[in-house]
């Protein structure tokens, strides 16, 4: 009798592939996944404890949290590193690898802030809901590092657009990462039927922490999720907008905002994958990454201007005539136009021409560069704010390349607002939400800053790096 040779087994580890689950008596079954590896070029991360040992350690465990965070964090490294330009790296105050926190405090929250990714935890009707179980939050966070990785001149930008395309761009992130995965997509299509504009697993995101907020503030957040991509926000100037709403309606606060983007992005895949050759779960995969790079070429093009959600929208029509001859060029300004992102006037008039001819200035654009370049700062009276000296705004100014804008609900296209009235409407919403710390030294005598422990603040009022005033800097993206 031959005895056959015993084959290595590759050691596994239990992840939650997407989310836990949107409540206790629905929970998503853990899978097996190989260890994940981390040292993963051009997007290296690390986790600030100690590897524990690949013994499938299921959940409620400290070891199943870790390996769960580090398969996210490796996929959405996986997923970004191939579609950004070559040289790509993390913000330099990042250092070599971005680091996350598991267990930041007790909160219902997670966030990047150029020192790492931090993940909060709380008890909540005996459900202990920690971000970092949940693969779309830790995804999300990274997806904030990789932005700021290409356009870092977006993290203290007073734009509520570039904010929200933030927020967006993170949700973006969670969705991909659950569309690298060939069980993920094979699942979404079967709950779909094929059609990836509809409500599903992947385009829900953090169910379980949508579900922990809503016991305490039931309008914050998505009936079923935290925000559901599968939505039909249309777009509206955000300077117009109220700085808070409950989850049903819009608002300028960054989040809510982002869905409008998010959205379409979503109808994007559907419509990019309806075109492929087959429709099956590999043919999902091409569209995810196919809508993904178009979206990294947009992102580092597109100046930073007020209305630059269009922007952003044009140079990926533009990406898709340099890389797919306009292709998908159907799908884009159908997206687009259904959100309101660009009027029709606008999707009409990126044409192939017109890319060619403004193609110079896009070919040429790399990403990085320093936090301040090419932004416009805008002064302003600091009395008006309850702060004792002039304060700076960093405001979206930079030269516009194609001229187009978002659709006015009425008709036409919407005029966009000028860059002082962007960047002082986001800072009275700041004000507005209790989001910006003021220190005692810099408060005036009608000071009105929000002290509450319970709200965290994104923003602080800093001195100016030129040493006159004081200027509005970001924290994180929480």
């Amino acid at each position: 009798m031959t005895v056959q040779p015993q084959q290595a087994t590759m050691p596994t580890v239990l992840v939650f592939e997407g989310d836990p689950g949107g409540d206790p008596l629905h929970i998503n079954m853990p899978v097996p996944h190989p260890v994940p590896h981390l040292d993963t070029q051009p997007f290296p991360t690390a986790i600030a404890a100690t590897a524990p040992q690949p013994d499938s350690a299921g959940p409620g465990t400290e070891a199943f949290r870790y390996w769960v965070a580090a398969d996210s964090l490796s996929r959405a490294g996986q997923t970004w590193g191939p579609l950004v330009p070559t040289g790509t790296k993390w913000h330099p105050q990042v250092g070599r690898a971005l680091t996350a926190h598991l267990d930041a405090g007790d909160d219902l929250n997670a966030f990047y802030d150029r020192k790492g990714l931090w993940f909060f935890r709380r008890v909540v009707a005996g459900v202990n809901v920690a971000a970092c179980e949940s693969s779309e939050v830790v995804q999300h966070e990274e997806g904030h590092a990789v932005l700021d990785a290409l356009r870092p001149q977006l993290f203290n930008m007073a734009s509520a657009e570039t904010a929200a395309l933030h927020e967006a761009f993170g949700d973006i992130s969670a969705l991909l990462g659950s569309l690298h995965l060939e069980s993920l997509r094979t699942a979404v299509l079967a709950e779909t039927q094929g059609d990836l504009e509809l409500s599903s697993r992947v385009s829900r995101t953090a169910e379980q922490l949508g579900w922990a907020i809503r016991q305490g503030h039931p309008s914050a957040v998505d009936p079923d999720c935290l925000r559901n991509l599968a939505n039909n926000f249309f777009y509206r100037d955000p300077v117009l907008l109220s700085p808070s709403e409950p989850a049903s309606r819009l608002s300028s606060e960054p989040h809510s905002f982002s869905r409008v983007f998010s959205g379409a992005f979503l109808k994007i895949v559907a419509g990019i994958f309806r075109q492929q050759d087959l429709q099956d779960q590999a043919g999902l995969g091409r569209a995810a990454e196919i809508a993904g790079q178009l979206l990294v070429d947009a992102v580092v093009a597109a100046p930073v201007v007020s209305a630059y959600y269009a922007q952003v929208a044009a140079h990926m029509i533009a990406a898709d005539h340099r890389r797919n001859g306009g292709l998908y060029g159907q799908s884009l300004r159908s997206a687009f136009i259904r959100h309101g992102i660009l009027s029709l006037e606008a999707a009409a008039s990126v044409t192939e021409p017109e890319v060619a001819r403004r193609g110079a200035g896009i070919a040429e654009a790399t990403p990085g560069g320093g936090d301040d370049e090419g932004l416009t700062p805008v002064t302003v009276q600091g009395a008006t704010y309850g702060v004792t000296q002039p304060l700076t705004l960093a405001a979206p100014a930079q030269e516009r390349r194609f001229g187009v804008a978002g659709s006015d609900p009425a008709g036409g296209s919407v005029r966009p607002s000028d860059p002082e009235r962007v960047a002082t409407s986001y800072l009275e919403d700041l004000f507005r939400r209790g989001r910006v710390h003021v220190p005692e030294d810099h408060r005036s005598a009608t000071s009105f800053a929000d002290d509450s422990p319970s709200r965290l603040k994104t923003h602080e009022i800093t001195r100016s790096t030129t040493g006159e005033g004081l200027a509005l800097v970001r924290r994180c993206f929480d």
